[in-house]
């Protein structure tokens, strides 16, 4: 009979640009989370979590059609219906969402809100850019659109990062207007790069006559030079976005945080008004986070006029910084108490025997690969355990263990009904 050939089963990877975060790593990942819940716990941030499924038309209608966001890098569901679903892009649109459909103005202003969680944008995969990334948000919705807010977001997301120990941060502001201003210097800019138009990437003229602030967002090297010679917005707004910018300035000062104008940021997105800004860290190509007042959003998406202002601060990116400075963080260990068996009935009674040690709040390890006593012996002292427990056959009967000194090696006979409270005055 002949032999048949046997077809090798490929395995499956993951998604590309998507990533899975190993056991390894959840120590720095727990790290930053909880740091990010002290900072919004220290400024009275509450938290709100949103679907990561929303309706396209969220996006649609706030962050702007024309936005390449919209156009290229939605992650677009079509279920049975006519629905059209996208995994989230980005966290603001869905909080003002929320916002409006649960009426959450009557928690009173200004509702600080805190968010954690996946992003999806279909883009090429390369540093600092996936297609799932976690962002940290943090966004102020008042009824005033008081430049203090915009100082606050700015603060969170510093002293996020400077608790990280990331050095070399740096803040990158402008100005971009109201909607009473911007038109005004749309048309500027459009009349300037029309001159140009030339020189412009694909994409650009198509930004030129749908998007013209996006033109100075432009990343092609063929555009950089361009925007050199191009208006400036902070020389085209409105004296009250002036009034706005500068004090904001005035209140980073009062912060002593430093910053740089910087006349070509823009951001991608269209909902936002008046500041912008990213921080960076110096001698990267990326900024680690990001954000801006928007206080049109929630009257757009059928809500009533709310001035917000927000930032999102991604998690890999500050991953990524935390690795090329060198930051390094070890995760505490708890001393956990080593359980070691011997034998099949007193593996099988090591259950219970946790059971009731989590009952007293004495954490437990155990080994029940491994059945050999110095093999379990060896690994409790690999994992630092101050103490074993010695669980064997005739422990069992008589309803005790033996207690072992890791460090020294004296032992001792314990019966159960004492063994909690012998553990937590050795403790």
């Amino acid at each position: 009979m002949p032999r048949t050939k046997k077809t090798k089963i490929e395995s499956i990877q993951s998604p590309k640009g998507m990533h899975d975060i190993l056991p390894e790593s959840q120590p720095l990942w727990e790290r930053i989370r909880k740091t990010a819940r002290d900072i919004c716990e220290y400024y009275n941030f509450k938290r709100l979590d949103t679907p990561i499924l929303e309706k396209a038309e969220l996006f649609e209608r706030s962050v702007g059609e024309d936005t390449d966001i919209v156009e290229k890098e939605m992650f677009i569901l079509k279920p049975k219906g006519k629905e059209k679903l996208a995994l989230r892009p980005e966290a603001t649109a869905g909080i003002a969402r929320a916002y409006i459909q649960h009426n959450l103005k009557q928690l009173g202003f200004p509702l600080k809100i805190y968010h954690e969680g996946s992003m999806f944008r279909y883009e090429q995969p390369q540093a600092a850019r996936v297609r799932e990334f976690r962002n940290i948000d943090f966004e102020i919705i008042s009824n005033d659109n008081d430049p203090i807010y915009d100082a606050q977001i700015i603060l969170a997301a510093f002293r996020l990062l400077e608790s990280l120990k990331i050095k070399n941060l740096c803040i990158n502001i402008n100005s971009i207007g109201c909607k009473n201003c911007r038109p005004n210097y749309k048309k500027k800019l459009q009349a300037y790069y029309k001159i140009h138009k030339s020189k412009l990437c694909k994409d650009c003229e198509r930004r030129l006559v749908l998007n013209p602030l996006r033109l100075l967002d432009c990343k092609q090297e063929i555009c950089q030079e361009l925007k050199a010679g191009a208006p400036i917005a902070l020389d085209n707004i409105c004296a009250n976005c002036k009034n706005h910018f500068k004090k904001v300035l005035d209140y980073l000062e009062e912060l002593e945080l430093s910053y740089n104008l910087n006349h070509s940021l823009v951001r991608g997105l269209d909902y936002y008004t008046k500041t912008v800004f990213v921080i960076k860290v110096k001698d990267v190509g990326f900024e680690i986070a990001g954000g801006g007042r928007y206080d049109y959003l929630i009257s757009q998406l059928g809500g009533k006029m709310s001035p917000a202002v927000g930032c999102g601060v991604g998690i890999e990116r500050i991953i990524e910084v935390l690795n090329a400075q060198g930051v390094k963080f070890t995760p505490r260990l708890k001393n956990k108490i080593f359980l070691v068996y011997i034998g099949e009935l007193a593996k099988k009674k090591s259950l219970s025997l946790i059971e009731e040690l989590r009952k007293a709040n004495i954490d437990v390890m155990e080994f029940f690969g491994q059945a050999s006593l110095s093999a379990q012996l060896r690994k409790a002292d690999r994992v630092g355990a101050p103490y074993a427990l010695i669980f064997g056959q005739k422990e069992v009967f008589e309803k005790s263990v033996i207690l072992r000194d890791m460090k020294t090696g004296i032992q001792e006979t314990v019966l159960f009904a004492k063994l909690a409270d012998v553990i937590k005055k050795k403790k």
